[in-house]
């Protein structure tokens, strides 16, 4: 099984200088020469982490009564 290049032989490339670079404007841009998003982004709600926040600290509660009642029974 032979494993080609994807691309021409460095010493084969049109317009490499001697130490391998390209002079500037031979090649296009890597990407795009914007930036930003292009249009505001939605402000995510906060009902659903503070209905979160607030069933676990019911939660826990609940376990910290649990255990609280469970002492006291063992000292009647």
């Amino acid at each position: 099984m032979s494993v080609e290049r994807p691309g021409p032989e460095p010493d084969d490339a049109p317009a490499l200088d001697d130490g391998g670079g390209v002079r500037p404007g031979d090649t296009p841009p890597d990407a795009g020469q914007t930036s930003g998003l292009s249009h505001p982004q939605p402000m995510p709600g906060r009902t659903v982490p503070i209905l979160a926040f607030i069933v676990v600290g019911l939660l826990v509660l609940a376990v910290a009564a649990f255990f609280v009642a469970r002492v006291f029974a063992l000292f009647d």
